[in-house]
C-alpha cells in the first residue's frame, strides 16, 4: 500500500485561509437601534468626523492634512466625491493625480482614519454646479435632480463607474469606507421626486450590496422630501442652532438609532463682495461638546477647508447671484494653507473628554515666505491672441448661443458681432430678461467699455461708427451649487439690444486660455500701441526666482481689479482685490521651482491695470477685506446694494 501523501504546501495556505475568513466576516459596521448607538466590529462605537475634500488640497498634502486631522482625535474623515471632476465629458474618466479617489483612501487608511463617503450625484460643496457635470445642460430641456430619464442615465453610467471602484473599500469588505450618503440634502431642492430617490437608493443597493450603511443629510426644513425608508436619516445643523429641537426631528424619521449630525459647521463660505465669514472657538466647541455627550456622532464641516483652484468654485442665488471666493479657508480648524489653529487646539481638549487621542505633539505651522514686489510687464490684450486662444475658429450664429450649446464648460467665451450702422450720441446696450451670466466685459473696436454684470450692472451706453467691431468677453464665475438650483447656463442668454436694434450674427469664439498660458507664453507680439493706463482683459506676466527655500506663501495683487492667476501653468483662481474680501491667494509650496529655476506668473486682468502694475507674495493670508462693501459698480447708477442679511446656504 502507498504510503499518505503529506499535505502540499497549496492544501495548508488553504487551511490557514479557511480559518481565518471568520475573523475577516467580523468586520462590520450596523445601526444598534436597541440601544441608539453604532456597532463597529460588534462594539459599540461613535465617529468624531472632519469633512476634507481631496479635490480642494494638492495630493502631495493629503498626509499632512490627514495626519493633523487624526493627531486631533478624529477617528473618521469625511469626503465628497465631485461627478464633475472625473467625468469631464461623457463616458470620459480622470481618476489620476489630485483626481486619484483610491490614492486618497490608501492615505486615510494610512492615517487611521475611518471614511464617511457621499458621493452624490448632487454634492453642493460650494463647488460649481454642485459636482455635476455641465456637460448635462448640453440637453437644455434636462431636469436636474429628478426621475428626468435623461439625468438617470448619466447618473447610471456615472455610478457604473465608480461605486464599483469603490467597492472593495467598503469596510466589510476590508476597507476603511463605513457609510455612504444617497444624494445630498435633497430636502432642499425643489423637486421632492421620491421616484428619484428610490432609484439612486436601489442602484447603491445593487451595486454595493445591502451590508453597507446608507444614510440621507438634511436640515430640519428638508427632512421630509430628503429621507426615504431604508436610508438612515441624519441631520446638519451648526453652534447657532437649537441642537434639542433639530435632533427631536431627527427622531421623528429615525425614532431608534444613534443621534448624527452629518454637517457641524465649524466656519462658513465667504461670497465676493462680503466679508470673510468666522465661527466663535467658543461656540463651536461648547456645541461639540453637548452633542458628545448626548452620544451622538458628529461630522464637523469643514475641518480643512482648502482652495477653489481654477474655475471650481460654486455660486449661491439669493435676490442676486453670489460667487464664491477662491479660498475656501471656511475658519475651519486647519486653514488653508494646512495650519492648525487655536479652533484645533479647543476642540481636540473637548473630544479628548470622551475618548482617547493621539500621543504627541501637532506639528508646528508650516514656514512660509515673503518676496517682491515683482514688477509684471504687459504681454498684450486678450484680442491680440484671439487666433492661438481659439485656433479652431469661431462659431456662427444668428442669435448668441450659451457656453453649454458649444460644450465651452468653464472659463471665458468671446462673442462677437460688428455695428450695422453708426451711433453717434451714447446709446444703451444691454440685455433683456437678466440674460448676463455672469460677467460681461464689453469692447468697441479693441477699447474697453465696461462691464455688464448678472443681477447687478444691466446696461452701458455706446457709441461706433457702422461696422465698428463689438466685443464681449463672458466669464461664467461658477455655477449655482445649493438648493433649488435650476439649469444655470452661461454666456448671452438672449441678443443684446443696442438702443432699438437687436443685435445679430454673432461669432463666438470658446476660450483656451489655460493652454495658451501653460504652452504658447512667452510670445513675440508686434509692438502695438498701447494706452498708458491699460484696460480691458488683457495679459500680464513675469519670470522671478527664489533664492532661499520654497516655501507656502500667499500672492497679494495690490491695486488689481479682477481677473484670473496662474503659476508655473497652474491655475491658481480667481482675484477680485477691489471687491473683496480676499485679498491674497494662497500658493503651496509644491507649485513653485526651488533655487536655480525661474518660476513664472501670468494675469488675465479683466478690468484695470494698477499703475505700478506689481505684485508681493506675504508670509500670511488676507482674507477679510471687503474694500466695497456694496455691489454699487462706479459706471452705473442703476445697482442695487448687497446690504441686505443674507440666508444661510447648506452644501
Amino acid at each position: 500500500m502507498a504510503p499518505k501523501k503529506p499535505l502540499c504546501l497549496p492544501s495548508l495556505l488553504l487551511l490557514l485561509l479557511t480559518l481565518l475568513l471568520p475573523q475577516a466576516d467580523t468586520r462590520s459596521f450596523v445601526v444598534d437601534r436597541e440601544h441608539d448607538r453604532f456597532l463597529l466590529d460588534g462594539a459599540p462605537f461613535r465617529y468624531v468626523s472632519g469633512s476634507l475634500h481631496y479635490f480642494r488640497v494638492p495630493r502631495v498634502l493629503w498626509a499632512d492634512r490627514l495626519f493633523k486631522m487624526q493627531m486631533s482625535g478624529l477617528n473618521a474623515v469625511q469626503l465628497y466625491v465631485p461627478w464633475n471632476y472625473h467625468e469631464p465629458e461623457p463616458g470620459v474618466y480622470n481618476f489620476n493625480g489630485s483626481r486619484d479617489l483610491i490614492a486618497f483612501l490608501k492615505e486615510a487608511s494610512i492615517a487611521n482614519l475611518l471614511v464617511i463617503l457621499r458621493p452624490g450625484p448632487y454634492i453642493c460643496a460650494e463647488w460649481e454646479m454642485g459636482g455635476l457635470p455641465a456637460w448635462l445642460l448640453r440637453k437644455p430641456n434636462i431636469h436636474l435632480r429628478t426621475s428626468d430619464p435623461d439625468f438617470l442615465a448619466a447618473v447610471d453610467s456615472w455610478f457604473k463607474v465608480l461605486l464599483p471602484k469603490i467597492y472593495p473599500w467598503l469596510y466589510h469588505n476590508g476597507g476603511n469606507i463605513i457609510s455612504i450618503q444617497v444624494e445630498n440634502e435633497y430636502g432642499s431642492y425643489r423637486s421632492c421626486d421620491f421616484a428619484y430617490m428610490k432609484h439612486l437608493a436601489g442602484l447603491f443597493r445593487a451595486l454595493l450590496g445591502d451590508e453597507i450603511l446608507l444614510f440621507t443629510t438634511d436640515g430640519p426644513l428638508g427632512l421630509r422630501c430628503g429621507s426615504l425608508k431604508g436610508l438612515y436619516t441624519t441631520v446638519d445643523f451648526g453652534p447657532a442652532d437649537n441642537m434639542t429641537k433639530i435632533f427631536a426631528l431627527q427622531r421623528e424619521y429615525e425614532p431608534h438609532g444613534p443621534l448624527v449630525n452629518s454637517e457641524y459647521y465649524t466656519g462658513w463660505l465667504d461670497y465676493w463682495g462680503q466679508n470673510h465669514s468666522t465661527r466663535s472657538i467658543i461656540a463651536v466647541t461648547r456645541g461639540l461638546e453637548k452633542m458628545l455627550k448626548l452620544g451622538a456622532s458628529v461630522n464637523m464641516y469643514m475641518f480643512h477647508g482648502g482652495t477653489n483652484f481654477g474655475y471650481w468654485n460654486g455660486a449661491d442665488e439669493k435676490g442676486h447671484f453670489l460667487p464664491i471666493t477662491t479660498s475656501y479657508d471656511y475658519d475651519a480648524p486647519i486653514s488653508e494653507a494646512g495650519d492648525v489653529t487655536f479652533k484645533l487646539f479647543a476642540l481636540r481638549n473637548v473630544i479628548s473628554q470622551f475618548q482617547e487621542i493621539p500621543l504627541g505633539p501637532l506639528p508646528p505651522p508650516s514656514p512660509k515666505m515673503m518676496l517682491g514686489p515683482l514688477t509684471l510687464h504687459l504681454d498684450g490684450y486678450l484680442l491680440d491672441f484671439l487666433h492661438l486662444l481659439c485656433p479652431q475658429g469661431p462659431i456662427h450664429s444668428i442669435l448668441p448661443m450659451t457656453f453649454e450649446a458649444v460644450k465651452q464648460d468653464r472659463g471665458f467665451m468671446l462673442y462677437r458681432t460688428y455695428l450695422t450702422h453708426t451711433v453717434f450720441e451714447p446709446t444703451q446696450f444691454w440685455v433683456p430678461n437678466n440674460g448676463i451670466h455672469d460677467r460681461a466685459y464689453v469692447m468697441v473696436d479693441g477699447v474697453f467699455q465696461g462691464v455688464l454684470e448678472r443681477n447687478t450692472k444691466h446696461k452701458l451706453f455706446l457709441t461706433g461708427k457702422m461696422g465698428a467691431k463689438l466685443d464681449v468677453l463672458l466669464e461664467n464665475m461658477g455655477r449655482l451649487s445649493f438648493g433649488s438650483n435650476y439649469s444655470d447656463f452661461k454666456g448671452l442668454l438672449q441678443a443684446p439690444i443696442l438702443g432699438q436694434t437687436i443685435l445679430t450674427q454673432w461669432l463666438m469664439f470658446p476660450l483656451k486660455v489655460d493652454k495658451l498660458v501653460k504652452w504658447s507664453f512667452p510670445l513675440q507680439l508686434l509692438k502695438n500701441s498701447h494706452p498708458q493706463t491699460p484696460s480691458g482683459p488683457i495679459f500680464y506676466s513675469t519670470t522671478f526666482p527664489i533664492l532661499d527655500s520654497v516655501r507656502d506663501t500667499f500672492l497679494f495683487l495690490p491695486g488689481w481689479t479682477k481677473g484670473q492667476v496662474w503659476i508655473n501653468g497652474f491655475n491658481l483662481g480667481r482675484y477680485w482685490t477691489k471687491r473683496g474680501p480676499q485679498q491674497t491667494l494662497y500658493v503651496p509650496k509644491p507649485l513653485l521651482f526651488p533655487r536655480g529655476v525661474l518660476n513664472k506668473i501670468t494675469l488675465l486682468e479683466l478690468e484695470n491695470v494698477p499703475p505700478q502694475p506689481q505684485i508681493q507674495f506675504l508670509d500670511s493670508p488676507i482674507l477679510n477685506s471687503t474694500l466695497h462693501r456694496t455691489y454699487i459698480y462706479s459706471l452705473s447708477a442703476d445697482t442695487r446694494s448687497d446690504s441686505e442679511p443674507m440666508e444661510l446656504s447648506g452644501h
